[in-house]
């Protein structure tokens, strides 16, 4: 996602995004493991997202 996307985000679709992000790098994390990981660049990405969307829900909370 980019800056600009997220920072448009209500507290409910930040929460929902939050949890998707993590499933997903749940998932990447057993890829890997398991040799099936089609792109490593996905795993950093989803990395990222996760920060910046835990960064925003405690400027929003703040």
């Amino acid at each position: 996602m980019k800056k600009k996307e997220i920072k448009k985000l209500t507290k409910k679709q930040i929460m929902e995004n939050l949890e998707k992000f993590k499933k997903d790098l749940f998932n990447f994390r057993f890829q890997k493991i398991n040799g099936q990981v089609k792109s490593p660049a996905k795993i950093r990405e989803t990395k990222k997202n996760i920060a910046r969307l835990k960064t925003l829900l405690e400027v929003k909370n703040a």
